[in-house]
């Protein structure tokens, strides 16, 4: 039964809405069409978090939406929405969705259940029960500023609670990505997952192998670069999902040896947890490097048994770990060759005489590499010595790297242990 919450008993303030949201929903409703703010904009709202992105739901077609857009494109194969273009800025535009099954074209369901292509439009009663939570199915009516509540998300709101609308088995089946989707929306909003909604995934993690790749790469951007990696790190695992998104790099935690590799990864997402709430940017392929750190550890380490060399080894198991993690998560060639440029690094670490380390300094992946030799220290899988010897080196002035990098009798390229006094007048000349 739906229920209607006035202004005065909400906390949504049209202040905090974007001025070129508000403008959408304005003229649609002078061209006497329906129009709401929905989804993630409103729950956040609610929150008191400011919203990525806003979007509105209305009863016009994509079409006339259009006409009274001029700055409006239609997207979408699947879905077909409208992109109203503000600058920079674009305010996503979808006309209800029905909730009737369709004889035509419009509706393509595949024999597994998924949804291939959906456009059968019809009223905001109908399209209430097409969304995925509650938490996400509260619109924003611009017309009275009230909150129209089908689902009792309000209830859940509060409670801090999310759950899937309608049969999650069925859900889950139309389309898998709410899995991780749910996941997300727990681990970001604070929330728990309500029993009924989190009780399926276990036997429908599998389900996840049919989404194309590229969509999965997407979704696991979201997942690892939203500032809650580590926590959903654990939560994909407690529910195997994150097994069907990086079965290799699973497949190392469950066999690992002194807690390393799970403490390495734990340490990479923390890292860049604290990155995000510091403000600073995140690389994908940093964080996809450290995910897939011990499979490539793992392979090179096979390949070198069979009699291939250190170096060889090195490109061969990096070909065959990226090539089958593609498979899973499309990642683009500007990324795989940026993993596989921190990975190579590692080893020309341990080179620290003569020009060479000169030469590494001068590498474009250097302190993205430097910074994953140090992260590999912090958590034993590399010598302390020689992130110390790197990270005086690069503060060095040229006189003194000469002398870091001069090579004494017996040294074979190994960084040297230097005296407290030496150690000091690097230390006062960085000072200086």
């Amino acid at each position: 039964m739906v229920k209607i919450y006035p202004r005065s008993e909400h906390c949504i303030s049209r202040s905090k809405i974007s001025e070129n949201a508000l403008k959408v929903l304005i003229r649609l409703k002078k061209a006497n069409f329906e129009a709401y703010l929905v989804g993630g904009c409103v729950r956040d709202l609610l929150l008191g978090r400011e919203p990525k992105d806003f979007d509105v739901a209305t009863n016009a077609s994509p079409e006339q939406i259009k006409q009274i857009f001029r700055n409006c494109r239609i997207i979408g194969r699947r879905f077909r929405l409208a992109h109203v273009f503000f600058g920079r800025e674009i305010i996503e535009v979808a006309t209800f969705r029905g909730s009737e099954p369709d004889e035509s074209d419009q509706q393509v369901v595949h024999e597994d259940g998924r949804l291939l292509r959906d456009n059968v439009f019809g009223t905001l009663e109908q399209d209430v029960w097409r969304r995925d939570f509650t938490v996400n199915a509260l619109y924003y009516n611009i017309r009275d500023f009230s909150v129209v509540d089908y689902t009792g998300g309000m209830q859940d709101h509060t409670a801090g609670v999310l759950r899937l609308i309608g049969d999650p088995a069925t859900r889950y089946r139309e389309d898998p990505v709410r899995m991780l989707r749910a996941i997300r929306f727990a681990v970001k909003l604070g929330f728990s997952l309500h029993p009924d909604t989190k009780q399926p995934i276990h036997q429908c993690a599998e389900l996840l192998k049919s989404i194309p790749s590229a969509r999965l790469y997407d979704e696991m951007l979201k997942l690892f670069l939203s500032g809650y990696g580590l926590q959903t790190f654990e939560m994909l695992r407690h529910y195997g999902l994150f097994a069907i998104l990086f079965p290799a790099t699973d497949k190392c935690l469950e066999t690992q040896e002194q807690d390393f590799p799970r403490l390495f990864l734990i340490k990479a997402l923390d890292n860049s947890d604290k990155r995000f709430a510091s403000g600073k940017s995140l690389t994908p392929y940093f964080l996809l490097a450290a995910i897939l750190w011990e499979p490539l550890q793992l392979a090179v380490k096979k390949r070198m048994l069979a009699g291939e060399n250190e170096t060889i080894a090195y490109q061969n198991a990096a070909n065959q770990v990226l090539s089958d993690q593609i498979k899973i998560t499309a990642m683009p060639r500007h990324i795989t060759q940026a993993m596989r440029d921190v990975w190579f690094l590692q080893n020309k670490f341990t080179r620290t005489v003569g020009v060479r380390p000169f030469r590494l300094l001068e590498q474009v992946k250097f302190r993205a590499a430097y910074d994953f030799l140090e992260l590999r220290a912090a958590t034993g899988g590399s010598d302390p010595q020689l992130v110390e010897w790197w990270t005086q080196f690069q503060l060095a002035d040229e006189e003194l790297r000469q002398k870091m990098t001069t090579p004494t009798k017996g040294s074979q390229g190994k960084p040297r242990r230097k005296s407290g006094r030496y150690r000091s007048k690097v230390k006062s000349a960085i000072q200086e």
